[in-house]
């Protein structure tokens, strides 16, 4: 076994060489510019793939050692975050009104705003784990990496789960809303609660990968992480596709309001998306992310 981990390390060693040796061999027109043209040029490179994934599992890698207390306050503040989204587009469709042919378009700008919010504030959202903390454990399948996964990914959806919870609480009891905005957020929460079990799960697909792409992306976005971040998540409202967490606020109003019944909630509309955003963000993108750099590693 130390012989195979010696050779493996060593073709490491030889492909991270290979690597420096290109990036040092000025190509065909790089020949003609002078040093500071060069150095230039260096700046304005992209990150590479295998950079990009070096990155975000260095950062699974930190999120799988946290403290389980950490992960859940950092989790209810998320799901209190994300929130925002529902806020925003229920504020969005009271002002416009519901008639307005161009709703829908405008509308999904405001949910960008609690994805903005939650990810620039680095706090534990369950969709974007399903491709940071899963990359260490496609890197070292071991049992302890399972554990130290699953147990972060209980906590976060419980915690965002919760936050959500209290959040939807507070918009439909205390009173802190105007009738039209609480009118107008259960008016959008009805529509999502009118989608199958199926259609939810399908609609999630979609989203969990493009969640995935966008936390792909971001390590090389620079100073576009805010554009970056409102083009996929307008993306995924304007599409009709669906996100567990920013969903279940929409879900938890209807419970909260008397329109529908906890089990309901989770077994039909919950769960589904769910199952559908960890497929997409995992199943998908994650191994797909992964394929794309293992054999250059």
């Amino acid at each position: 076994m130390s012989d195979a981990k010696a050779n493996q390390s060593s073709a490491s060693e030889k492909k991270a060489k290979d690597r420096e040796s290109r990036e040092q061999t000025p190509t065909s027109s790089e020949k003609s510019l002078a040093p500071k043209e060069r150095d230039s040029v260096a700046e304005h490179g992209g990150l590479s793939s295998l950079a990009i994934y070096s990155v975000i599992l260095r950062e699974g890698e930190e999120e799988l050692q946290r403290p389980n207390i950490s992960l859940w306050w950092s989790g209810v503040a998320a799901g209190a975050g994300i929130s925002t989204s529902v806020l925003v587009e229920g504020i969005i469709r009271a002002n416009m009104g519901s008639d307005h042919p161009y709703l829908t378009l405008i509308e999904s700008l405001g949910y960008a705003f609690g994805f903005v919010l939650v990810i620039l504030c680095r706090l534990q959202l369950f969709t974007e784990n399903t491709i940071t903390v899963v990359l260490p454990v496609l890197a070292d399948p071991t049992r302890k990496q399972f554990y130290s996964a699953a147990r972060l990914w209980a906590i976060v959806l419980a915690a965002n789960l919760c936050g959500t919870f209290l959040t939807a609480a507070i918009a439909t009891h205390w009173s802190i809303l105007t009738a039209d905005t609480l009118a107008a957020i259960l008016e959008i929460s009805r529509h999502l609660a009118t989608l199958t079990p199926t259609e939810t799960f399908l609609r999630g697909i979609p989203s969990g990968f493009f969640i995935a792409a966008m936390v792909w992306m971001l390590p090389s976005a620079k100073g576009s992480k805010v554009l970056v971040i409102i083009m996929f998540t307008w993306l995924i409202a304007a599409g009709g596709f669906t996100h567990v967490i920013a969903g279940s606020n929409e879900i938890f109003t209807l419970v909260l309001n008397g329109e529908m019944n906890i089990f309901t909630a989770f077994i039909y509309h919950i769960a589904p998306v769910l199952i559908g955003n960890v497929l997409g963000g995992t199943g998908l993108f994650a191994m797909l992310a992964y394929g794309q750099v293992q054999e250059e590693m």
